[in-house]
């Protein structure tokens, strides 16, 4: 059976080294961000799973990020308290306007927002850094706008910020031992145009910004 419109879908990720099975949301983005099934293919596809290819774009981006933190696993928390597909801090929830830890992790439309929220901030803050770092290497490693964010996500844009502005020296790892450079290579080249800078981003689900309580 098809996925209803509007539905969770599962799509792939591939690339040199891995093809990915993720599931994903598609409520939040625009056409142009969505992957459709024109009616040649519906027409072939009975009761098997459609697997389109992600590649380079925005999804491509977010999915790829969303398998490492987490497989794709929207209602896991880690040993350290990180929650959801993209294993957010409940700091960085509070400042896209999150305060509900059980919702969140009970609703995958709200964690994709959050995803484009944190990442539009992120964008806003680094923005000189993006602009005067991107096309250089470091480290051995070309510095893309994506990396940046991914970077970003994992250490936040304080670390990145440090990391760039220091040429490579200041870094950072996480409690996996997760770098700044590992981040900056893995998801570097893709097209992250759509993420708007926004420095008040909130995380928005059918235009109303969710409150609650953790």
């Amino acid at each position: 059976m098809l996925p209803a419109i509007g539905a969770v879908i599962f799509l792939s990720f591939s690339n040199k080294e891995e093809a990915i099975t993720a599931s994903v949301s598609t409520m939040n983005l625009p056409e142009a961000y969505t992957v459709k099934m024109n009616d040649e293919i519906l027409n072939e596809v009975d009761e098997t799973i459609f697997y389109p290819v992600l590649k380079k774009s925005y999804l491509g981006f977010k999915e790829a990020v969303g398998f490492k933190e987490s497989r794709g696993d929207y209602q896991i928390i880690n040993q350290f308290g990180y929650l959801g597909k993209y294993q957010f801090g409940i700091g960085t929830l509070h400042l896209i306007g999150i305060y509900d830890a059980k919702t969140f992790l009970n609703n995958p439309e709200l964690q994709e927002a959050a995803f484009y929220a944190n990442a539009s901030r992120n964008k806003w803050i680094l923005r000189k850094d993006i602009a005067r770092s991107v096309g250089k290497t470091m480290n051995g490693v070309e510095i893309t706008e994506s990396g940046i964010l991914a970077a970003a996500h994992l250490a936040g844009p304080g670390s990145v910020k440090k990391y760039l502005r220091s040429g490579g020296v200041q870094g950072f790892s996480d409690a996996f031992g997760t770098s700044i450079k590992y981040y900056l290579n893995k998801f570097k080249g893709y097209d992250t145009s759509f993420v708007t800078p926004n420095r008040k981003a909130k995380a928005i689900v059918k235009r109303k910004l969710y409150e609650g309580v953790l």
